[in-house]
């Protein structure tokens, strides 16, 4: 290692400015005068020029490199392709849930969401109150099956209205729903697009008991995804066949 830096250094630079102080000592004793001094500057000058040069194209070739690599890094993120959907397992599913809720914006769509999850406080707290007490959300929109009526009626609801946000959370839509299929939509920041939280009703997906439904594992349905146009579509059906009847 000592080698290499040894070798690193520039003698030819150094040995030109030795020779010039040598030889400016040598003129000041009065041992050699200006005719021996010319030469030996100009031999320095020479010499500084050609590292000079060395240098400059040893630059050259180093950018080079550069825009090299950084051309091949571009390719590189260029074909790389960020996944529809990322599947959100059971240890970053609250931090990952929170998350969502807090980056959410403008409406918010909760589609065949189990209102069990919401019974308890801590529930609540950490499932659906970020989302209600949200300053960038604007309305929340619950899309539910006629069969949790009773749930949202004494358990829910009464929830949600103690935290002085009964004007946000909508009345919800009724419908008759079939599918297992559950999600909440919303615009999310930065990119300000609508990306979704899916989960679907039974194992693996969610872990049942008799008092409660809690998820176990959620996709995260990317803004880019064609699957949100589906959600949206879904959305849009139940509220035409619920305007219907």
């Amino acid at each position: 290692m000592k080698k290499n830096h040894f070798l690193s250094y520039e003698w030819d630079a150094i040995a030109g400015i030795l020779a010039a102080v040598v030889a400016i000592i040598l003129h000041f004793l009065h041992v050699i005068d200006e005719q021996i001094i010319l030469p030996v500057v100009l031999t320095l000058m020479a010499l500084l020029f050609i590292n000079f040069m060395r240098h400059t194209r040893n630059n050259e070739n180093t950018a080079d490199q550069v825009e090299h690599v950084q051309k091949i890094v571009s390719e590189i993120k260029s074909s790389l392709t960020a996944p529809d959907i990322v599947l959100i397992g059971p240890r970053q599913l609250r931090e990952a849930n929170g998350k969502f809720l807090r980056n959410m914006r403008g409406e918010v769509t909760l589609f065949n969401v189990c209102l069990s999850m919401y019974r308890t406080q801590s529930l609540f707290d950490s499932m659906l109150r970020p989302a209600i007490e949200n300053p960038l959300v604007t309305r929340v929109q619950f899309v539910l099956d006629e069969s949790q009526r009773g749930i949202w009626q004494t358990e829910v609801w009464p929830i949600i209205s103690i935290h002085n946000v009964a004007d946000k959370v909508k009345e919800p839509r009724w419908c008759t729903l079939d599918k297992n299929l559950s999600f909440i939509l919303a615009d999310t920041y930065p990119h300000g697009a609508p990306e979704a939280l899916v989960s679907f009703w039974g194992e693996p997906f969610m872990s049942q008991s008799t008092a409660q439904n809690i998820p176990r594992y959620i996709l995260h349905v990317q803004a880019h995804s064609e699957l949100i146009t589906q959600l949206v579509e879904l959305d849009r059906n139940c509220h035409i066949h619920n305007f219907r009847d």
